[in-house]
């Protein structure tokens, strides 16, 4: 259902019996990853490497647009992480949604380095590669090839509801 390539791995519930959902309204949520992305795409170098996302489309995103590793809400990038992002440096992102906020930390900041006040349900979180590039957008057949990929390294993905 996808116009681009992912490898991610989805939240699911009961044992992986059933499709994780939770509200931003109602308990605490939480995501911490550890992972470096190391391969982007050649022409359109963006993937996304975690994410929280609802029933119809992603809440909000980390995302590199090489070299601008930032956190992207609706489209619009909201805050950047880091303009120089060095493929294959490692870096950690907690998310933690709660009351209606959605707070993220860069690298076990003490306190968030951004926080989305936004009211969603039916959530749930990603993590993994999803790669913002396909053969069209590469332009060119020749770069449809078994080099020109993304890739995200997932170290530790934890999940917490409480």
């Amino acid at each position: 259902g996808s116009n681009y390539p992912r490898s991610e791995l989805r939240e699911m519930a009961d044992d992986g019996k059933k499709k994780a959902k939770w509200s931003s309204k109602t308990g605490t949520h939480i995501m911490f990853l550890d992972q470096a992305i190391t391969a982007v795409p050649k022409n359109k170098q963006d993937v996304v490497a975690g994410q929280i996302h609802d029933s119809d489309k992603d809440i909000i995103v980390i995302r590199l647009n090489y070299p601008n590793l930032h956190i992207r809400v609706e489209g619009e990038d909201v805050y950047t992480l880091d303009s120089n992002y060095a493929l294959g440096k490692r870096f950690a992102v907690k998310f933690v949604a709660n009351d209606d906020r959605t707070e993220v930390y860069y690298n076990n900041s003490f306190a968030p380095v951004f926080t989305l006040n936004k009211k969603y349900s039916n959530a749930y979180f990603k993590a993994g590669v999803y790669t913002q590039s396909n053969c069209s957008r590469e332009g060119s057949p020749d770069l449809c090839s078994n080099d020109n990929y993304g890739e995200v390294i997932v170290y530790q993905v934890t999940v917490t509801h409480k």
